[in-house]
């Protein structure tokens, strides 16, 4: 066999969610699509805002020359100021070009953050429950993740924190809005994490470096809001993506941001353009990052989601499941009534609902419903949910 051990390896031990997916095209075959209740991926089903498409038929329309050509491995300027100015008003602070990144993805501008960052043997500490690449990523550079759990209610354990610092340690990656939780960070607890790293500085003398990746950070509800990491800590940086806010996964565009106040802001942007091209990117997708000089502040419609956490959430009540509201992102994270997640999920397969066990993101005892699909799936899915509880509550 010519496949590298490790990577054999991490075949066996692949993400769940990709595993469930799989297993639902299986039942998609034998069953009919619509008889099957996929919630496995976090796969958005609006369609981009109107906006999108016309930004793209305009470009297409009479297409500048070098359109599609190679551009600095940075991005587009124009691109990257669109984006500064965004964030400087989103943030307020004085964020130019200079501090900013176009990425293929958030998965991107994490790998290329990490490579710029990360050393053999470094550590970086992760919070369960976790998106399951975080640990391929860190990997990908030879380094460790400290997997430090939340709070019950799924916020960070400053104290957890703090405990799993150590000398090699280099980073701490949030996510918030969160995947698999929901669970919005408030400002309290951000405020709380910057004091932390602040305090280790002096400490210590090291600097610890405050990642967010923030893909859902316009997908909020109830007046949420998701506090500045870069108020907290000026030794931070966000990673993120228009996947899930502008409905374009497969578009692969994102971006990373440097703290405008970070001491090492020049350095770090600079090694961070070297790494996004020497992993391969090159850059960032360019017809995508012509579109979005335009889009900066688009979404789709936050309330289509809304609707359908607010179904799910009125179905699983009444059937006895027990879970946090979520305050943003397209996810449930409900607790499942016997320990054993990933037996609970089988179950819920034999009703032909497809879910990810919280095993796969370090959090057993729960498991993650991704409800970005048709209002209609959520309705019709919702007896099955009921009859496997009663097979483990009567």
């Amino acid at each position: 066999m010519a496949i590298a051990p490790k990577i054999k390896q991490f075949m066996e031990k692949s993400s769940w969610i990709r595993k469930m997916f799989e297993q639902g095209a299986l039942l998609k075959g034998e069953f009919g699509p619509e008889n099957v209740f996929d919630f496995s991926l976090g796969n958005p089903n609006l369609e981009p805002p109107p906006a999108f498409h016309q930004t793209l038929r305009d470009l297409l329309a009479e297409p500048a020359p070098g359109l599609h050509a190679y551009m600095a491995n940075a991005g587009h300027p124009q691109t990257r100021q669109a984006v500064a100015g965004f964030l400087a008003g989103e943030h307020g602070l004085p964020f130019t070009e200079k501090e900013v990144i176009m990425t293929c993805g958030a998965a991107g501008a994490i790998n290329a953050v990490f490579r710029a960052l990360l050393s053999p043997g470094d550590e970086i500490v992760v919070l369960a429950p976790y998106f399951v690449e975080y640990l391929f990523y860190a990997d990908n550079f030879q380094a460790v993740p400290k997997i430090v759990p939340s709070t019950p209610d799924f916020l960070p354990d400053l104290e957890a924190i703090e405990r799993a610092l150590t000398p090699r340690t280099k980073a701490v990656l949030i996510n918030s809005p969160n995947n698999p939780t929901g669970r919005v960070y408030p400002a309290a607890a951000v405020i709380g994490l910057g004091a932390l790293l602040d305090k280790w500085r002096r400490e210590k003398g090291q600097d610890i470096y405050l990642i967010s990746d923030e893909p859902y950070r316009k997908i909020v509800y109830d007046g949420a809001q998701v506090p500045s990491i870069f108020q907290a800590w000026e030794e931070s940086i966000v990673v993120t993506s228009y996947s899930k806010d502008l409905s374009i996964p497969g578009e692969r565009i994102g971006y990373l941001a440097v703290n405008p106040q970070a001491p090492d802001r020049e350095e770090l942007v600079n090694a961070m353009t070297l790494t996004n091209r020497i992993m391969g990117f090159v850059n960032a997708p360019a017809l995508m990052q012509k579109a979005l000089v335009k889009l900066q502040g688009q979404t789709v419609d936050i309330g289509l989601y809304q609707k359908k956490r607010d179904l799910f959430c009125q179905g699983l009540r009444r059937a006895g499941y027990q879970f946090n509201v979520p305050e943003g992102a397209f996810y449930l994270f409900p607790r499942t009534p016997i320990p054993d997640d990933v037996a609970f999920v089988q179950a819920l397969q034999e009703e032909k609902i497809l879910t990810v066990p919280g095993t796969g993101f370090g959090a057993p005892g729960h498991f993650r419903i991704a409800y970005c699909v048709a209002d209609e799936t959520i309705e019709r899915s919702l007896p099955g949910f009921e009859r496997v509880m009663k097979k483990f509550t009567v």
